[in-house]
């Protein structure tokens, strides 16, 4: 288990701040301080884990892989999307604060750009913040010229959208390509015409990089 380099800044802040206070503990043997500070940290830090190791649960490139963990909270479809042309499929995953909030590609792709759109910030867990708050697509084109997209929703308390990516990079699947800090909502968006079928229904928990979301008739 690593802590992610997306939040390196706040984990070296934790970590100053808690060994501040358990020197401050160690001094005046107060060694209750001690064992918060520990407490603390680990509470904080665990926030920015990276998990190692994860590999998709099947090796068929049309099957895309969950872009976070968490909880799927919707499957809809809508008429259009920015990710897509015409008509897309949405699988919305809720990600808690005890969650790991590093952001995954579902596939093997390439990013064509992204759209940043000010917004809300309401609670994640209201269905209109999906609609309505701060939120960022990066568009991806699959190799066989495939529209599709991720889109990372702030929330109440996660209010910075971290997605360091450029256009024309390529992703692998399952590759880190950011996160978003605190409680949030990730999507991943595919052209319904694309689409061979759902892995997953609302209720169900998955893990970024391995769980399949969908499976494409191509890609």
């Amino acid at each position: 288990m690593l802590l992610t380099r997306y939040g390196f800044r706040e984990w070296m802040i934790i970590t100053l701040a808690a060994a501040s206070i358990a020197a401050a503990g160690v001094f005046f043997s107060w060694w209750w301080l001690v064992g918060v500070a520990a407490v603390v940290w680990l509470a904080l830090a665990s926030f920015f884990r990276d998990p190692l190791f994860r590999k998709p649960a099947t090796d068929d490139p049309r099957d895309l892989v969950s872009p976070a963990d968490g909880l799927v909270s919707a499957v809809v479809e809508v008429g259009e999307h920015p990710s897509t042309v015409g008509p897309a499929t949405i699988v919305r995953i809720y990600l808690s604060v005890l969650d790991v909030h590093v952001n995954r590609s579902p596939c093997e792709a390439t990013v064509l750009n992204t759209i940043h759109t000010p917004g809300k910030y309401l609670d994640v867990r209201i269905e209109e913040s999906a609609k309505v708050n701060e939120s960022l697509v990066m568009r991806l084109l699959s190799p066989g010229g495939i529209n599709l997209g991720v889109k990372q929703i702030s929330g109440k308390i996660a209010r910075r959208i971290v997605c360091p990516v450029e256009a024309g990079q390529r992703l692998r699947r399952g590759e880190r390509y950011g996160m978003i800090k605190f409680g949030s909502t990730t999507e991943l968006v595919v052209p319904t015409s694309e689409l061979e079928k759902v892995c997953v229904a609302k209720g169900e928990r998955v893990t970024g990089g391995v769980t399949v979301l969908v499976r494409m008739k191509r890609i």
